[in-house]
């Protein structure tokens, strides 16, 4: 069995920069109070907690004077106010992607666009990015959603940093008729697109692949979805222990690809015991 490394894979920028970021704070402060999972990835989450973190669902939930974590899908401006409220020293571990989306979205409000973000409505970096828009906003996470958008005079249309690039092109087609100015920014983050591209690439290599990362993660989701596009085998897992060894039987070139908020360890953990496998250990 030959292992194939999509390139790249795992850990993104944002991400590799908040878990620093935290890390840093954690050493300093002993304890740091991320408002929201740190990241979309339980074997992380729980490495840092293990250190000194913890995991709150509101400001409300951080002691006054407390240092809290700005996770990297970032935070509404209304939440930060509440920290800033309760005296928090606030820690920003925003990816520089998303605040670029925050700031269009801003920006677009400001100039009277009523805003459409594409995405995951659930998702807490669509929350997050909602949070700037001051006046009319929709979220719309595939074109069969359009019709929720009303029509009017001007639409600023903007993307979750982790969207696929053929949903932000249909959404963005079929709001044309809806408005008779159309502001369009591609927000989608470079790291989401290569890693994307990489997944294609490691399937024309590859008889299975295996995609590692959180089931919370929406950019490993995304990579399972076009990985299970192009007809290959694929697994997801979020650590080796849960591979299905029996599905890997008679397969002579396994592919693995990582989502962007995949640490080194477990990818590198999942590497090995393949590796030990194909050797008979």
């Amino acid at each position: 069995m030959i292992v194939i490394l999509a390139d790249p894979t795992g850990l993104c920028f944002g991400v590799k920069r908040a878990i620093g970021e935290l890390e840093r704070s954690i050493s300093s402060k002993g304890k740091v109070y991320a408002l929201g999972s740190p990241i979309h990835n339980p074997q992380e989450v729980k490495r840092l907690e293990r250190m000194g973190l913890v995991v709150v669902n509101s400001p409300q939930e951080i002691p006054h004077g407390g240092t809290a974590f700005i996770r990297a899908h970032g935070a509404t401006p209304q939440a930060i106010e509440e920290l800033r409220r309760r005296g928090c020293e606030i820690v920003d571990g925003t990816c520089p992607f998303v605040r670029n989306v925050q700031e269009k979205v801003a920006f677009l409000s400001k100039e009277g666009y009523a805003v459409v973000i594409v995405g995951d409505p659930d998702h807490p970096e669509v929350q997050g990015i909602r949070g700037y828009a001051v006046g009319n906003s929709f979220v719309v996470s595939d074109p069969s959603q359009v019709d929720l958008v009303p029509s009017c005079a001007a639409l600023g249309v903007v993307a979750q940093t982790t969207q696929k690039e053929d949903i932000l092109a249909a959404v963005s087609a079929s709001l044309v008729p809806k408005a008779k100015e159309l502001r369009l920014y591609n927000t989608i983050c470079s790291a989401t697109l290569s890693r994307q591209e990489a997944v294609r690439r490691l399937a024309g290599k590859a008889d299975g692949i295996i995609v590692i990362g959180g089931r919370n993660s929406a950019n490993t989701g995304k990579l399972v979805s076009i990985a299970k596009s192009t007809g290959v085998g694929v697994q997801w897992v979020e650590s080796a222990d849960e591979l299905d060894w029996g599905g890997l039987e008679g397969k002579e070139k396994i592919g693995i690809a990582a989502g962007a908020s995949t640490p080194d360890w477990l990818i590198e953990d999942l590497v090995s015991r393949l590796r030990r496998r194909s050797m008979g250990g």
